[in-house]
C-alpha cells in the first residue's frame, strides 16, 4: 500500500513537471510568433506584465508609506530633541548668568582698584631687527653707513687740504666724555646705595614686620624710603655741580640716576602689597620658644623649604631677582622674564658697533652744521632774521640727531643689554614714524618709559580717583620734568624750551591730533617734529655759546636762571 502511494505521487510529479515544461514551450512560442519582446501569456492567456506593474506600484505604495511614516517619526523627534536641547541651554544660561553676577560683585572692589591692564612680557623680537631682515629696508640702512663714511672722509679731506696732515682728534667728543673717572665713580655710588640700602632697608621690612619686637609704625619706613630716594637725587646734582662736570658725562649721571630711581619706585611699588599681605607661618613664631625649640626649628625648616619652591610665598623677592632687574631692559618689575636659549655674542659686537657708530655720527653732524653757525654768537650782533634762519637751519640736523639718539639708546643699546642678558622681550619702541597722532607717538616712541608711567603714575592715579585727564596731565608734567632736569644739569642753566614745548604745546597736540586718521597727518607730525627740534637746537646753542661768549659775569642763582641770549648783543 505504501508502494503504490510512492508510485502514485511519482506519476502526478512528473505530469506537473510535463506540463510546466509545455506551458514554458507555448509562452516561448506565443512570444516568438504573436507577442512583442517583453510580453508572455499565462496558461489562461492574460498579461503577465500588467500583473508585475501592478505589484510594483503596490510596492511603491507601500514604500511612500513607511517613507512619510518615517519622516513623521524623525520631525517629531527633532523638534522634541530641539524642545529638550533648548531647555537644557536656557538653564545653562542662566547658571552662567548667575554665576557672572556672584562673580562680578565678589570682583566688583577689585575692579574698581585695577580698572586698567597690566604690562604682560611675551618673548619678541624688537620691531626694527624684523624690519632689516627685510632687503629694502636694509638697503636704507647701507644707506645711513655710506653718509657716515662720506662725513668721514670730507672731514679727512678737508683737515688735509687746510693743515696738510690728518689725525683722528675728536676733540669735542673727548671734551664731552670729561673727567670720565668721576662719573664710574658716581655710578658705583648709586648701585651700592640702591643695593645695600634701598633693597636691604625694604626686605628687612617685609620680612620683621609682623614680629612685636621689632615693630615699627609703616608709616615711618615710609619716610626713611622718601627720605632715602631725596639723597638719592640730591647727591649727583652735587658731584655734577662741584666737579663742573661736561654735557656728556652729566647726562650719562643723570640718566642713570632716574633710572635707578624708576626701578627702585617699580620693585617697592610691585613688592609692597606682598608684603603687606603676607604672614609669618605659625611654626616661625613658636620656633623662638626654649621649650619647643628643637622641634618647632625642624618644623619650620620644613616649612622654608616648601616656600622657597615659590617666589609668592615670600615677602621680599631674592636678591638675585632685584640684582637682574636692576640691569634688564625694562623699568616693570617681575619676580622673572622670559628669556632666550642663549647668548649670541655676534649680536652683542653688532649692536655695540652701532652705538659707537651713531656717536661718531652726531659728532660729525654737530661739529659739521651747528658749531660753526653759533660759534660766533654773542660777539656779533643777533638779528630776528638771524634767529628765524638758525630755526630753518637747524631743522634738519636736529631731527637727525633726534634718529641717531633713537636708533643708538633705544635700539642698539637696549638689545645689546637684553641679549646679554638673555632678556626675550624687545619691544623697547613701536613704530613712532607711523604715527598720525601725537597721542601714538608719545606711546611708541619710547616703550620702556612709558610702560613705567602707565604703571604707577597712570594707573595710580585712576587708582586714588583721579579721572584720565588729569591723570593724562599728570603723566606729562613728570615727564616734562624729568627731561628738563637732564637738560638743566648738562647744561648747567635754566631754560626750560623743551618743557614747554613738550608739557605744554605737546599735550595739546595731543588732544588736537587724537582723531588724525589721513595721511595727511603723519605728514603734519613729521613737520612739527623737524620744527621741535629745530627749535631745541637753536634755542640751547644759542644759550649755550652766550654764556661763553658775552661778557656777563654769571654770579647769582639769578643767573643761572636767566636767558642770557635774550639781551646778549641782540638788535632790532
Amino acid at each position: 500500500m505504501a508502494s503504490q502511494d510512492t508510485d502514485l505521487r511519482q506519476r502526478l510529479g512528473n505530469e506537473v513537471s510535463a506540463e510546466s515544461n509545455v506551458d514554458e514551450r507555448c509562452a516561448s512560442c506565443n512570444r516568438n510568433l504573436n507577442q512583442p519582446d517583453g510580453v508572455t501569456l499565462n496558461r489562461n492567456g492574460s498579461n503577465i506584465s500588467e500583473w508585475s506593474f501592478d505589484n510594483d506600484v503596490e510596492k511603491d505604495s507601500t514604500f511612500m508609506r513607511i517613507r512619510e511614516a518615517a519622516q513623521r517619526v524623525r520631525s517629531d523627534f527633532v523638534e522634541q530633541l530641539d524642545d529638550r536641547l533648548g531647555q537644557l541651554l536656557d538653564g545653562f544660561m542662566d547658571e552662567l548668568d548667575k554665576t557672572a553676577d556672584k562673580e562680578s560683585q565678589s570682583n566688583a572692589k577689585t575692579k574698581r582698584h585695577h580698572p586698567l591692564e597690566a604690562k604682560v612680557f611675551v618673548p619678541r623680537e624688537s620691531l626694527l631687527t624684523q624690519l632689516l631682515v627685510n632687503k629694502n629696508i636694509q638697503t636704507i640702512y647701507n644707506i645711513f653707513v655710506a653718509i657716515l663714511i662720506v662725513f668721514m672722509l670730507n672731514n679727512i679731506v678737508s683737515e688735509i687740504i687746510e693743515t696738510g696732515s690728518f689725525a683722528f682728534d675728536f676733540k669735542l667728543i673727548r671734551w664731552c666724555f670729561g673727567k670720565f673717572p668721576i662719573v664710574m665713580w658716581t655710578w658705583c655710588m648709586m648701585m651700592l646705595w640702591t643695593m645695600a640700602i634701598v633693597f636691604a632697608t625694604f626686605q628687612y621690612w617685609a620680612r620683621h614686620r609682623h614680629h612685636l619686637q621689632h615693630k615699627v609704625p609703616d608709616v615711618v619706613w615710609l619716610v626713611c624710603y622718601i627720605a632715602s630716594q631725596v639723597i638719592f637725587l640730591v647727591y649727583p646734582i652735587h658731584v655734577i655741580v662741584i666737579n663742573n662736570l661736561p654735557p656728556a658725562s652729566s647726562i650719562v649721571i643723570t640718566a642713570e640716576q632716574t633710572r635707578l630711581m624708576m626701578k627702585m619706585h617699580a620693585f617697592v611699588r610691585e613688592n609692597v602689597p606682598r608684603a603687606l599681605e603676607w604672614t609669618p607661618p605659625k611654626d616661625e613664631a613658636n620656633s623662638t620658644s626654649p621649650r619647643n625649640g628643637v622641634i618647632h626649628n625642624q618644623r619650620s625648616a620644613a616649612v622654608d623649604d616648601i616656600k622657597k619652591t615659590t617666589t609668592e610665598d615670600r615677602p621680599c623677592p631674592d636678591f638675585s631677582q632685584f640684582l637682574y632687574f636692576l640691569f634688564a631692559p625694562t623699568l616693570i618689575y617681575r619676580d622673572s622674564y622670559p628669556m632666550t636659549p642663549k647668548v649670541r655674542w655676534d649680536v652683542v659686537r653688532t649692536n655695540l658697533a652701532q652705538v659707537l657708530g651713531c656717536l661718531f655720527y652726531t659728532y660729525y653732524i654737530f661739529d659739521s652744521y651747528c658749531v660753526p653757525v653759533f660759534r660766533n654768537f654773542g660777539k656779533e650782533k643777533l638779528t630776528l632774521e638771524n634767529i628765524t634762519l638758525c630755526v630753518f637751519g637747524c631743522m634738519l640736523p636736529g631731527t637727525l640727531m633726534l634718529i641717531l639718539a633713537f636708533f643708538a639708546i633705544l635700539h642698539s643699546w637696549l638689545n645689546a643689554h637684553a641679549e646679554m642678558l638673555r632678556f626675550a622681550d624687545r619691544q623697547f619702541y613701536k613704530d613712532w614714524w607711523n604715527s598720525k597722532s601725537f597721542s601714538n607717538y608719545y606711546r611708541s616712541w619710547n616703550v620702556v618709559v612709558h610702560d613705567w608711567l602707565y604703571s604707577y603714575v597712570y594707573r595710580d592715579c585712576q587708582l586714588v580717583g583721579l579721572g584720565r585727564g588729569a591723570s593724562m596731565v599728570i603723566v606729562f608734567l613728570i615727564s616734562a620734568i624729568f627731561h628738563e632736569y637732564i637738560i638743566i644739569l648738562a647744561m648747567q642753566f635754566f631754560y626750560p624750551v623743551l618743557f614747554v614745548m613738550f608739557g605744554c604745546i605737546g599735550l595739546c597736540f595731543l588732544f588736537l591730533t587724537e582723531k588724525g586718521a589721513s595721511r595727511s597727518w603723519n605728514v603734519f607730525f613729521w613737520v612739527s617734529l623737524f620744527i621741535g627740534n629745530g627749535l631745541l637746537m637753536c634755542l640751547y646753542s644759542q644759550e649755550w655759546f652766550a654764556r661763553k661768549n658775552c661778557a656777563i659775569e654769571v654770579t647769582t642763582w639769578w643767573d643761572y636762571i636767566t636767558p642770557l641770549s635774550w639781551y646778549c648783543n641782540v638788535t632790532e
